[in-house]
């Protein structure tokens, strides 16, 4: 039985009278099963208060969270061709992308953004899980490079957030492809020398996490994400075996040494800050001095020393002279 909806709403129908009561006011977390107000939980980024469990972040609470006072600026990613395969199931894959388009405002499952990190240029590129699961397709593929471009020429880091099921499979082969697109542009950041970073987040598999997931400089997780290539279903149907507890989850890999950290939501963008600060301090923490030069620096200070002992040496023997000659 549920009692918010056959107890509450009854009640508060009475009180307020006939006024329309939103659905959404309270939402429950899937770990726990605590209900919590909508308020309490976009103020904790959508972290259970209960048990800390991470919920889904659309990507503009995404961006908001991560930029220098919620400021950012959104680039408009390359056309791409949107039904290569003219591809149907049980429905046409030109309507789901309309559909998706529609209730997300945005042409696909990959965003870009650029703006201030703690005072310094940074570009982001965060997916959204509820555009098709966020799925790679051809869109994503020339998204990444966009941003790796946009990266290079503002001589930024480029911050990549995934959260996918993996390739598209509506584009067959041609999303299989973007794996080493994706790979390309991960190249472009390191030749020009600026770091690439990875923040892992719920989920992350097939495709993506066999690309350019996995290939970060520095790669952190949100806890608790589910962060692997094929299902565990899948693998211990293969293997016939039971997995071990908290496979594919992001805790499991930070122990495997697959993952450099394992960061909660509240303290990801000051983790970032300070990264992206060692990564990119270039001047020197203090002056390089070799042996000889120590030797030299000492030997300049205790030369004045020396030369004034030798001075009130030659002063007290030319006295001593001066009595004994006097007295004879």
């Amino acid at each position: 039985m549920n009692w918010l909806k056959n107890w509450v709403r009854p009640k508060l129908r009475e009180l307020v009278g006939q006024k329309e009561i939103p659905e959404n006011l309270w939402h429950k977390c899937p770990k726990c099963e605590q209900m919590i107000f909508h308020r309490d939980l976009a103020a904790n980024l959508r972290v259970c208060p209960h048990c800390g469990h991470h919920m889904r972040l659309t990507v503009a609470e995404r961006l908001k969270m991560l930029f220098d006072d919620g400021a950012y600026q959104t680039i408009e990613l390359p056309e791409a061709v949107s039904d290569p395969l003219r591809f149907r199931d049980s429905k046409r894959y030109a309507d789901r992308l309309r559909d998706a388009r529609s209730k997300n405002g945005a042409r696909d499952a990959l965003s870009v953004a650029h703006g201030k990190m703690g005072g310094m240029n940074v570009v982001v590129a965060a997916f959204n899980f509820d555009f098709m699961g966020g799925s790679m397709g051809i869109a994503v593929g020339e998204g990444l490079l966009a941003a790796a471009r946009l990266a290079v020429v503002q001589d930024a880091p480029l911050i990549v957030v995934p959260a996918s099921g993996g390739a598209r499979m509506q584009e067959g082969i041609l999303s299989l492809m973007q794996m080493v697109r994706t790979t390309l542009a991960v190249e472009d950041m390191r030749e020009a020398g600026l770091p690439y970073i990875v923040v892992l987040t719920d989920p992350t598999t097939g495709g993506v996490s066999a690309s350019f997931a996995m290939l970060g400089d520095i790669t952190l997780a949100e806890p608790g994400a589910v962060i692997g290539f094929a299902g565990a279903r899948v693998i211990e149907q293969t293997i016939r075996a039971k997995l071990p507890e908290g496979f594919q989850r992001a805790e499991y890999l930070y122990d495997h040494g697959m993952v450099d950290m394992v960061v909660n939501r509240h303290e990801l963008r000051a983790a970032l800050i300070r990264i992206i600060d060692l990564l990119r301090n270039r001047r020197p923490p203090g002056e390089l001095v070799t042996l000889a030069d120590a030797e030299e620096a000492a030997t300049a200070e205790a030369k004045p020393a020396r030369t004034a002992a030798a001075k009130a040496f030659a002063a007290k023997a030319r006295a001593n002279k001066e009595k004994e000659t006097s007295a004879e």
